[in-house]
């Protein structure tokens, strides 16, 4: 496993991302000054975005279903819990967007090849209405439900 998103595992098998790019900004605000610099005063945290890229080749990884499904779960609109293939705990990430390139196709149009973009951005954890429910996540991509 290289990483999991929510109930989805990133491995060899579904997504292989061959790139993994993170970025964290911190916010300051700026003040003018006459005839000096402009001061500035620390704000707080900024956006924390990590980008996974990779390709895909269906006949050996993971393809559109693998696609499909991570666009499901940015449908539902919360946020992840995503977990390094350590398991280190790297909080709660939001799908922000997904990007998909197809090549090389076979006669019925479907894609030989297929480049992705994920990209994912941090969630404030003190916002528990946002978060995904993993439980209410698993029922849904198993067929189930608890209706009593």
């Amino acid at each position: 496993m290289l990483m999991s998103l929510g109930l989805f595992v990133f491995d060899v098998k579904s997504l292989p991302f061959s790139q993994r790019e993170r970025s964290t900004s911190w916010r300051w605000a700026e003040s003018g000054r006459i005839g000096v610099r402009p001061g500035y005063q620390y704000v707080g945290q900024g956006e924390d975005k990590i980008t996974l890229s990779g390709v895909l080749t269906p006949e050996i990884t993971g393809g559109r279903m693998e696609l499909d499904a991570i666009r499901d779960m940015a449908d539902e609109g919360k946020a992840w819990v995503l977990m390094q293939g350590n398991g280190k705990h790297q909080g709660f990430w939001f799908i922000d967007a997904v990007q998909e390139t197809g090549s090389y196709f076979f006669p019925d149009g479907t894609a030989r090849k297929i480049d992705f973009r994920i990209d994912l951005k941090r969630a404030d954890e003190g916002e528990p209405d946002n978060i995904g429910d993993l439980a209410q996540l698993a029922d849904r991509l198993l067929g189930t439900s608890n209706i009593a």
